[in-house]
């Protein structure tokens, strides 16, 4: 069998504020009207009006009337079905019992119930339909029952009825669309904040795939020179102690890299998470290689319209190549240009002379070249390098600009 929630819902609601000031403001308007109309009434001498008079029998029944119709506009959005009947009672009631043409004086009430019954959007078209049936019966019993009078009773409570609907129907449609302009607005902010952790998390992906590459790469550097060092021993120790001095320097970068990128995968470690940028370039290439910085002629920061992933592939292009140079190239000269004047593309040109020493053996599978060539895919910037006519190397790195503004309109 179905069972019957005896919980209250939204329209078993107690009546606020807001409802009682509705229901006192329609009883004051109509008591208004009440002590109004025979004033106006009695302006118009040809055609007067029968009402009664002030402080009469029929006049307090009128009151009492509207009174009594003040509860249910006190109960109209709570509990429509009966607040409607009840109103649209009162003037039937008044009509059987009240001097003639009492009827028509009870009126704003209904319209007022009606309105704030129907505002919220709900459909009671078979109540309503009663509510026209006995206003009908209120001004028949008022005023006769011949056909013209009956259908200009019918046609004054439809109107009645239409005056409440029309503006309820209105306001409940704009409500209706607020709502729905509210809702897309936050399905939207849902969507973008969305975005933004798949972004995130995108980037964090990328830049950890990125040290990792690092990482890999100092460790085939720590093995080769752990194989030069191991020979090294016992014809040359004061090399040897230079090559344990840089693998010592090599596995602490190793460390320093593997914590970022537990930072990077991990949102609660409290590992560093910030990566280098171009501005830690002249830190990195030192005192010993030669640093151009040709900056925008804008003005804007060095390396601006670059991201975070971008910046960093620049930086460890250049501490890659400088590693490379002094491995392989040792004694030359080593030049660093930072180009930041095309406003579409920054380029970064590491050069090296040729030797004047004795190069490191050459390592197996070219990890570093490798390295910087897959992070120049990964930002979309396009790496070359080779052998110069000097005989030394170059390496050019063009990274292109993001240029779209917060809006997302290039």
């Amino acid at each position: 069998m179905p069972t019957v929630s005896l919980h209250a819902g939204p329209d078993r609601a107690v009546p606020d504020r807001r409802d009682a000031l509705a229901a006192a403001i329609t009883w004051l308007a109509a008591v208004a009207g009440l002590l109004v109309l025979p004033a106006v009434s009695a302006m118009d001498p040809a055609e007067p009006v029968e009402l009664p008079a002030l402080g009469s029998g029929s006049w307090w029944a009128v009151l009492l009337a509207l009174t009594v119709q003040a509860a249910p506009v006190l109960w109209a959005r709570t509990r429509p079905v009966p607040a409607l009947l009840v109103v649209a009672a009162v003037p039937v009631l008044l009509a059987l019992a009240g001097p003639a043409g009492a009827a028509g004086l009870v009126t704003l009430a209904p319209v007022v119930v009606v309105y704030r019954a129907t505002v919220g959007g709900r459909r009671m078209w078979g109540v309503l339909a009663a509510v026209v049936a006995l206003l009908t019966a209120a001004t028949a019993l008022d005023a006769g029952t011949t056909p013209l009078l009956l259908l200009a009773a019918v046609g004054q409570a439809l109107l009645l009825v239409a005056i409440g609907l029309v503006p309820a129907q209105i306001v409940g449609s704009r409500r209706a669309v607020r709502a729905a302009q509210a809702g897309e607005l936050r399905a939207l902010a849902r969507e973008r904040d969305a975005l933004v952790r798949t972004a995130v998390a995108t980037e964090r992906t990328a830049m950890a795939r990125e040290l990792h590459d690092i990482a890999a790469h100092h460790l085939s550097g720590i093995a080769l020179m752990a194989s030069a060092i191991d020979r090294q021993l016992d014809t040359d120790p004061v090399a040897a102690r230079d090559g344990l001095r840089q693998v010592r320097e090599q596995s602490r970068v190793v460390l320093t890299d593997l914590r970022r990128l537990v930072g990077l995968l991990r949102e609660d470690d409290p590992a560093e998470l910030s990566a280098w940028s171009l501005a830690s370039v002249p830190e990195l290439v030192g005192t010993d290689v030669t640093l151009q910085v040709l900056s925008s002629p804008t003005g804007e920061p060095l390396g601006s319209g670059i991201g975070p992933l971008g910046q960093l592939a620049a930086y460890r292009m250049v501490q890659e190549s400088l590693s490379n140079a002094r491995a392989h190239a040792p004694g030359s000269e080593r030049e660093v240009t930072v180009d930041d004047q095309d406003p579409e593309v920054l380029v970064i040109t590491v050069r090296n002379g040729p030797p004047t020493g004795v190069p490191a053996p050459a390592s197996e599978g070219g990890h570093g070249l490798r390295g910087m060539a897959e992070r120049a895919a990964l930002v979309g910037a396009t790496l070359r390098h080779g052998a110069t006519v000097e005989g030394g190397w170059q390496v050019r790195l063009a990274v292109p600009r993001d240029r779209t503004d917060p809006a997302g309109d290039p």
